[in-house]
């Protein structure tokens, strides 16, 4: 009986054995679920954070805005740091996803740097003052200091670059042909001028042409207001233009209703002069009249004010842009007012180009324009400007901007950066790259809806 209970008692330990060896080796196959704080300290280590997102997810997703919110941070003491992007950000070009010509984008090639151009360029842009002198005193003077300390809230993944710089033009290139825009619409003042912080640049658009064309993408001009601007020497710089880059694959041109296919020209700050003088180069009895003519073209004035719609069409232009990225900043800028426009451009055969933007923030060079900052809710901001432009059903949308850094409205990648004085925002819990995937997903969304609505649902001749 003795042996018979010790036998049982073996049998039975070998089978508890059994059980309790069995439960652990399903334990430790079992996926761990748990969720963690994230240590103290560690999201003031951008190099930890990109290294462990496993980490810091659920600490993103909770935390304050203290460094993606659009303020600024001054005199923060720590050593400066500055985010590399993984390889995983870059465009993989193999895709070649499907470029949509009816999506525009603002873009700058005023930026310099010694390595290029001798000299920092517009990176350094002054604080500019405020026309009240009493407010004024109230924010620091003086200049940016690259490369550390530049005239943006963001900090560009190229760093301070030079728009010389033949890998930064194909870089670009390739970050919009990754995003399916289909034209960039190129800052351009005539040959021997330039803005004020700023130097020429004409002679950079037969590079940008020939990059533009290696990625499918075409170009047009976004003529700003160069010094002195009337109907004569536009004339003469609308002529200049077509010769001189007309020839080229990429120059842009859309085809009209009646089958032209005619450069695009968007004319910023059209409303400084007066629609008199507009008349004399855009209407067909105009002294200086560039209508049925080898010159002639699409002029797409700059809508601010709602007393601009009938400006406009006494000056002859062929449509309305918005540029600006705030929403409620001019009634043009306001979403709400799309739809209203959209119906005015129908009535007068006028070509309707909502502008979006991811965000607003220009504090870096305006500190005292904070009322007109625009969060970018990390990007919900951008695609609500989207929704809202498609909902008007335009002929084409254009994006303010690839790369306008002073304003914030770049959708071009930025990383995370420290200095010792400044915390620059960017685009986390995300990539450097999510202003450019938002952009595909609407480009794509956009072609589609376009092609339903659309009288001319074939693609620009070019």
């Amino acid at each position: 009986m003795a042996k018979f209970r010790r036998r049982t008692c073996i049998i039975l330990s070998l089978f508890i054995l059994f059980i309790f060896s069995l439960m652990m080796g399903l334990k430790m196959l079992r996926p761990n679920k748990a969720t963690f704080r994230v240590p103290f300290g560690l999201d003031l280590l951008p190099e930890i954070r990109q290294e462990t997102p496993h980490l810091v997810k659920t600490f993103d997703s909770q935390k304050s805005d203290t460094i993606n919110s659009e303020t600024n941070f001054k005199n923060l003491k720590s050593d400066e740091i500055t985010v590399k992007p993984s390889k995983a950000s870059e465009p993989n070009t193999e895709e070649k996803p499907p470029l949509n010509y009816f999506l525009h984008v603002f873009y700058y090639s005023w930026y310099g740097n010694p390595q290029f151009d001798g000299k920092y360029i517009h990176w350094n842009h002054p604080i500019l003052k405020h026309w009240d002198l009493r407010l004024t005193k109230n924010y620091s003077q003086g200049k940016h200091n690259p490369p550390d300390d530049i005239g943006s809230s963001f900090y560009p993944e190229l760093g301070s670059y030079s728009s010389r710089d033949p890998s930064v033009i194909e870089t670009h290139m390739k970050q919009m042909y990754s995003a399916s825009i289909g034209v960039l619409a190129l800052s351009w003042y005539p040959p021997n001028s330039n803005d004020e912080n700023g130097q020429p640049t004409d002679d950079l658009v037969p590079t940008i042409l020939d990059k533009a064309h290696k990625y499918n993408l075409k170009v047009t001009f976004h003529i700003e207001p160069y010094k002195n601007r009337d109907e004569q020497n536009m004339y003469t710089n609308v002529k200049y233009i077509i010769d001189k880059y007309g020839n080229h694959p990429a120059f842009y041109r859309y085809k009209t209703e009646t089958g032209k296919a005619l450069p695009m020209f968007y004319v910023y700050d059209s409303y400084i002069t007066t629609p008199e003088k507009w008349a004399n180069l855009l209407t067909s009895s105009g002294s200086r009249s560039i209508r049925n003519s080898p010159y002639d073209a699409l002029f797409i004035a700059l809508l601010v004010d709602s007393k601009h719609r009938y400006e406009i069409l006494r000056g002859g232009f062929n449509g309305i842009y918005t540029y600006f990225a705030t929403n409620g900043f001019t009634y043009g800028s306001s979403y709400e007012n799309w739809a209203k426009l959209k119906y005015f451009c129908d009535q007068y055969n006028l070509i309707f180009i909502p502008s979006v933007g991811p965000g607003y923030i220009d504090t870096s060079i305006r500190p005292w324009n904070t009322q007109n900052t625009r969060n970018r809710i990390n990007g919900k901001y951008y695609e609500t400007a989207l929704s809202a432009a498609l909902h008007a059903q335009p002929s084409i949308i254009s994006i303010t901007s690839f790369n306008e850094w002073h304003e914030g409205t770049q959708i071009e990648k930025a990383v995370p950066k420290r200095t010792s004085n400044t915390v620059y925002l960017d685009y986390r819990p995300h990539k450097p790259s999510l202003y450019l995937e938002l952009t595909r997903k609407w480009s794509e969304k956009y072609r589609k809806e376009r092609a339903a609505y659309a009288l001319d649902p074939q693609l620009p001749l070019f």
